[in-house]
C-alpha cells in the first residue's frame, strides 16, 4: 500500500520547467497538481510531502467561503457582541486558563516580552480556545487556493510550507483546519507556522495542536515582528500596530487590545 501511494505520489511529477497554471474551477485541479509537485519537489518536499499533495481534493467548501468574504464592517461593540459574548465573560473564561497555567505564561512573557493578555486573547478569538480549530484537511485547503488564480501567489508558498511540515512530522497529511489552511489553536497560515513555530511544553516537536506549542509560537511571532516587551499595546501605539500582522482589521486588534487590558 505505502509503495503504491509513493507511486501514484510520484507520478505527479512531470518534466522540469512545466508551469503549475491556476484555474477558476475544480476542473483543472489534478493536472495543476502535476505541474505543482515538480514545483514542490524543486522547494525541497520529501516523499511525504508529495504523497500528501498526491492525496489532495478541490475543496469547493474553501472557495465557497473565500468568494463570500465581506470583511469586517462591524463597529467594535457589535464585533464583541458577535465574536466574544462580553469582554467582562470571554475575561473570566481566559483567566480560568491563565490561573490553570501561569507559570507557563510568566515564562513566556519573560522570554519574549507579549503579556498573557494578548496571547489569550489571540486564542480565545481565534478558536474559542482551542473548542474550533476548523474541519477541513489542510493539504487540500491551501492547495486548493494556491491553485485558485484569485491570490494563487499568496498561497502558493503557504502550500509548499504545508507539504514541508508534513515532511517534517509537524503535520499530519490529514489533518483539518480553518477554510484557507489556517491551523491550530491560534490558526497559523502554514508560511509562518513553519517559520515562527516554537516548541513550547519541551518535548522536541512543534505542533501547532499542542496549546502549549501554539502560545510559544503566537509570542514569537509577535516579538519577531516588533513587540516591545513592557510597553503599552492601545490603539495608537507600536505594539498596537503590530497586531496588524495578526490581523489586518482594527476592530479585531481593537478586540484584542481590550479583552488583553482585562486578563490579570
Amino acid at each position: 500500500m505505502r509503495r503504491t501511494i509513493l507511486a501514484a505520489a510520484l507520478s505527479l511529477i512531470p518534466a522540469m520547467g512545466v508551469a503549475a497554471q491556476c484555474g477558476n474551477d475544480a476542473s483543472g485541479f489534478e493536472r495543476w497538481k502535476q505541474a505543482f509537485a515538480a514545483e514542490a519537489q524543486r522547494a525541497g518536499v520529501g516523499q511525504r510531502g508529495l504523497q500528501a499533495l498526491a492525496g489532495a481534493s478541490y475543496s469547493q467548501g474553501t472557495i465557497n467561503a473565500d468568494r463570500n468574504q465581506k470583511g469586517v464592517r462591524y463597529s467594535l461593540n457589535d464585533f464583541i457582541r458577535i465574536r466574544l459574548g462580553s469582554l467582562d465573560g470571554f475575561a473570566a473564561q481566559a483567566k480560568r486558563r491563565l490561573d490553570q497555567n501561569r507559570n507557563f505564561f510568566n515564562a513566556l512573557e519573560q522570554r519574549y516580552g507579549v503579556p498573557s493578555g494578548i496571547l489569550l486573547s489571540i486564542w480565545g478569538m481565534e478558536t474559542g480556545f482551542g473548542r474550533n480549530m476548523g474541519n477541513t484537511p489542510v493539504v487540500s485547503s491551501i492547495t486548493t487556493v494556491a491553485y485558485d488564480c484569485r491570490r494563487s501567489d499568496f498561497f502558493t508558498p503557504h502550500a509548499i510550507a504545508a507539504l514541508s511540515m508534513v515532511d517534517r512530522g509537524m503535520l499530519s497529511a490529514n489533518q483539518r483546519g480553518a477554510f484557507h489552511g489556517e491551523l491550530g489553536h491560534t490558526q497559523f497560515l502554514p508560511g509562518n507556522a513553519l517559520r515562527y513555530g516554537v516548541d513550547g511544553d519541551g518535548n522536541g516537536r512543534v505542533d501547532f495542536y499542542n496549546w502549549a506549542d501554539a502560545m510559544a509560537s503566537t509570542a514569537n511571532f509577535l516579538r519577531q515582528k516588533g513587540w516591545q516587551p513592557g510597553q503599552p499595546f492601545g490603539q495608537g501605539t507600536r505594539n498596537f500596530r503590530v497586531l496588524n500582522d495578526w490581523n489586518a482589521a482594527t476592530v479585531y486588534q481593537q478586540a484584542i487590545a481590550a479583552a488583553a487590558e482585562r486578563i490579570r
